[in-house]
């Protein structure tokens, strides 16, 4: 009977210590995302993402230029999506491989946002919509990436405010523990995820101008 007992007392244990870990699950992407937004992780770049790379959550990566080493290996780990926000210019330059041409062979959803900041690529609202459609959209997870993630930290910046709710504050600090940097550069008068916002935040840096 003590041991009957025993038995089922280590049952439970058990699966007490799963229902913690099910519940803390946080998933951002797709229709229906799940719990708060936590803060991010930094990863260990592994020489496979130029600069950063970063996890939120269970579904959601931010980093900079991914090698295609980087974009297979997330592949097997269950990115569906990836969202690139750099121009064309920079990809035919300065990247040596064709991403869009590789994402689309490992069958994943190539979302593509050119955002630079001029007349061409603005930061703008138009640009943030397509990034929280494609995150809404997603069927696994997503890599968000620029060149060193200081674009796709103000556009994940943007996302928070606008799209879940997040008070500046904190989406500004979950941004800085990846690449902001909004006390030290901008571009031209405003920061990138005001453009995305389409007004001022008191609350973001204005670093060098």
């Amino acid at each position: 009977m003590a041991r009957v007992k025993f038995i089922i007392l280590a049952g439970f244990a058990a699966i007490a210590a799963v229902i913690p870990a099910v519940s803390a699950a946080q998933h951002l992407a797709g229709p229906r995302p799940t719990g708060g937004v936590p803060a991010p992780v930094v990863l260990d770049t592994r020489g496979q993402f130029q600069d950063k790379f970063a996890r939120v959550g269970d579904d959601v990566f931010i980093s900079g230029q991914p090698t295609e080493r980087a974009l297979r290996d997330l592949r097997a780990q269950g990115v569906t999506t990836v969202v690139n926000l750099r121009t064309p210019e920079e990809m035919s330059t300065r990247v040596p491989f064709d991403e869009a041409a590789l994402i689309k062979n490992l069958g994943i959803e190539y979302v593509y946002i050119p955002v630079r900041g001029n007349a061409e690529f603005p930061y703008s609202p138009a640009a943030l919509k397509s990034f929280a459609t494609a995150m809404s959209g997603a069927k696994g997870k997503v890599l968000l990436h620029c060149t060193i993630a200081w674009r796709a930290s103000h556009m994940w910046a943007a996302y928070l405010i606008e799209y879940r709710g997040v008070p500046p504050a904190t989406a500004l600090q979950q941004a800085r523990m990846i690449n902001l940097m909004d006390d030290m550069r901008m571009d031209g008068d405003t920061q990138p995820v005001e453009g995305f916002l389409g007004r001022n935040l008191p609350e973001v840096g204005h670093g060098k101008r």
